[in-house]
């Protein structure tokens, strides 16, 4: 398919009125993994529509980060288009994960089509109540579970986006993503090894 095609697509549900505004205005992009499309204290000039691949959204305070939520397909960074309403600069930072292709939506535009476009409000007040469902389960686990049980829920998510129990993962990563040491990722995993949830693998992990 191309483009225009994956649009109308991934998004079919916008109405053909809005499908066809976005096209005219927004552009796509492909991003590859590991780029860094929003930092910290940007103010937000495009608003990206996931439409392949995954984006990650980080909180960053002194040296650690913690992953907040991923963007998938058919979903959009709902503090990116909150910054963008506001015209406030962004309290998080976001990277693709893997090969990304996005349709970005220009943020000066925003304000006016959640008005005039009643779907795109729908959309991105429907992200609001999934990204605060994640937020609240990242909350908790943070607060009720132990780090281990965090590191195999995380590999469990990451498992079940790309669809293999093989996650190519570095300890860092795991590190990064959760907030914590390395050093203490390196020996929780070694105790998952012993214990027969996970396998080591030269370039990741692969869950038993």
């Amino acid at each position: 398919m191309n483009d225009t095609e994956i649009i109308r697509s991934t998004f079919s549900h916008l109405g053909e009125e809005t499908i066809s505004k976005i096209i005219e205005i927004g552009t796509v992009q492909s991003i590859p993994a590991e780029t860094q499309i929003l930092r910290e204290g940007q103010y937000v000039k495009v608003v990206p529509l996931v439409l392949e691949g995954l984006i990650k959204v980080f909180t960053r305070q002194e040296d650690k980060e913690l992953l907040l939520y991923y963007i998938q397909p058919q979903e959009s960074c709902i503090m990116s288009f909150s910054a963008s309403i506001t015209n406030e600069p962004s309290k998080v930072y976001a990277i693709t994960e893997s090969d990304t292709k996005a349709l970005l939506l220009p943020a000066t535009e925003m304000n006016n089509w959640i008005k005039q476009y009643p779907n795109i409000n729908t959309m991105f007040y429907s992200m609001f109540k999934l990204r605060y469902a994640d937020l609240l389960e990242t909350i908790n686990h943070i607060i009720f579970n132990k780090l281990d049980q965090r590191i195999v829920k995380h590999l469990q998510d990451k498992a079940e986006m790309y669809g293999s129990k093989v996650i190519a993962i570095t300890h860092k990563q795991i590190a990064n993503e959760l907030g914590t040491a390395r050093e203490v990722v390196s020996r929780i995993i070694k105790k998952l090894e012993k214990d027969g949830h996970v396998l080591q693998l030269q370039d990741g992990i692969k869950l038993l």
